[in-house]
């Protein structure tokens, strides 16, 4: 068994948490986020102690029209400015680029005229390659860099292998596991951080862990990575994301022990803006639906699909599931 790095009292230095608010969440209204809502979820992040904030998506504008997505799915330079300025707070800004939905080498500028830091680069594990690439690319142009590898739960041990052999040998910062169908469990998710980590620490990279709800495992899943080394931590405010969502931010901050993690202003936020979006009628969030198919390791495209519909025939969905294995 390996070892654990500190206990449930010590505050570990090496420790981030991202922000990925806007980004995730953005996938249950399309991007629509008033420039309040994000101007303020920036400060109470800053306020927060929150390491990263990431503001969402640069998807290509040949692939997806922008009169029908919020300007989060684009992330244009002066929107992202429109908010933060020169961003003279600690605080570091982050966008994410799937591979196959972006045109990286129109769409970036040098780090040294953008207000970015890092871009974090999505890819399956059959597009590592790719991911590669662009990661490669986006280094060389200054960003930092993470390699967010999705739907790893459906990968074979071999392919995990492979692919962290190349990403370990890329200019990636960061390699991160991601649970996408929100269907690893707590012992599950540390054997994989486990094998993630020797990667890091055999070409120099950190680990970093994105929780998927549907199961209500986020953050268990969250705080069994940390507890093995895993580093950069992602969160939503009220767990809003795709689905079930994401690892609840205000559990992970109450729950880590760096004095410079402030729950107080992330609860104002709460109160004043995640509560107001969940009854306009946002929806995310647990659900039968999304624990059907957490438990059955599949993408929860049928349950928001359900979900969209209204539906609360729980058994039906699970029998066309079933069927459908």
């Amino acid at each position: 068994m390996a070892p654990r790095k500190g206990n449930i009292m010590t505050v570990r230095d090496d420790v981030k948490v991202l922000d990925a608010t806007v980004r995730d969440g953005g996938l249950c209204n399309n991007f629509e986020f008033t420039d309040e809502f994000v101007t303020e979820l920036y400060k109470t992040n800053i306020k927060s102690g929150v390491d990263y904030m990431e503001f969402g998506y640069r998807a290509s504008k040949k692939l997806f029209d922008p009169k029908r997505y919020g300007k989060w799915k684009f992330c244009d330079e002066e929107d992202i400015r429109s908010i933060v300025g020169d961003n003279i707070s600690d605080m570091k800004i982050s966008v994410m680029a799937d591979v196959g939905r972006c045109d990286f080498k129109e769409d970036f500028v040098p780090k040294s005229e953008s207000v970015i830091d890092m871009v974090r680069v999505a890819c399956y594990i059959n597009q590592i390659p790719a991911a590669v690439e662009m990661i490669n690319y986006f280094n060389n142009l200054g960003y930092e860099t993470c390699c967010n590898i999705m739907a790893i739960s459906q990968a074979d041990t071999e392919q995990i292998d492979e692919a962290l052999e190349m990403i370990g040998k890329s200019k990636a910062d960061v390699i991160y596991l991601v649970d996408s169908y929100g269907s690893l469990y707590p012992e599950t998710a540390g054997r994989l951080a486990k094998k993630y980590l020797e990667t890091g620490e055999k070409y120099g990279k950190l680990i970093g862990f994105h929780a998927h709800n549907n199961q209500n495992l986020a953050f268990a899943n969250t705080i069994e990575t940390l507890s093995y080394g895993v580093s950069y931590l992602d969160a939503t405010a009220s767990s809003m994301g795709r689905g079930a969502g994401n690892c609840a931010m205000e559990l992970l901050l109450g729950f880590l022990k760096n004095p410079k993690y402030n729950l107080y202003s992330l609860l104002t936020f709460l109160e004043k803006y995640m509560l107001p979006l969940k009854e306009s009628g946002v929806v995310w969030g647990y659900d039968i639906q999304y624990m059907l198919t957490g438990q059955l390791n599949r993408h929860p495209r049928e349950a928001m699909a359900f979900t969209a519909e209204k539906r609360t025939d729980y058994c039906e969905f699970y029998k066309s599931l079933l069927d459908n294995f």
